[in-house]
């Protein structure tokens, strides 16, 4: 299972949404703290759009310790992007677990300091709410609004 991680994160760095959607299961599960739980095609459709809206120069992922035995995996992986709503430099540092099903993820748990990536992303806003549950809310809210735009503009399932 190891190489599915491999794959998965290379294609990440490679920004190809496709080949990331490749990595899941039909029935992928996928949650973090920016989106909230995806199920299936919405899983997948992130990655696609995330993948879409990213330019070379302005993202950078790097991926370690990845472990796996058959049915369950974890990684560490870090991305360093310009943070397209206010263009502020933004280094995340994710841990991710995940949970394999006839040879692909069938779960996706990307966890990460949300009031540090608020700070980074958003300055004084995120320095004061970042780590507020409302916050947290707003921020799902906006992302799932983001991703039913881009599911419905490429007419995906």
């Amino acid at each position: 299972m190891k190489n599915i991680l491999e794959t998965f994160y290379t294609a990440l760095s490679d920004c190809d949404g496709q080949t990331m959607a490749s990595c899941y299961h039909d029935d992928v599960i996928f949650e973090d703290p920016a989106f909230g739980i995806l199920k299936g095609e919405r899983a997948k459709a992130m990655w696609l759009m995330l993948c879409e809206s990213q330019s070379g120069d302005n993202f950078n992922v790097s991926f370690s310790e990845i472990e796996t035995t058959e049915n369950i995996g974890s990684a560490h992986w870090e991305a360093k992007y310009l943070f397209s709503q206010t263009g502020r430099k933004v280094h995340n540092k994710i841990d991710a677990s995940f949970e394999f099903k006839n040879g692909l993820i069938i779960k996706h748990t990307d966890t990460f300091n949300l009031h540090k990536w608020a700070k980074q992303a958003m300055g004084i806003k995120g320095i004061f709410f970042g780590g507020m549950q409302f916050f947290k809310n707003k921020l799902q809210a906006q992302t799932n609004s983001l991703l039913d735009k881009y599911i419905e503009k490429k007419k995906l399932p």
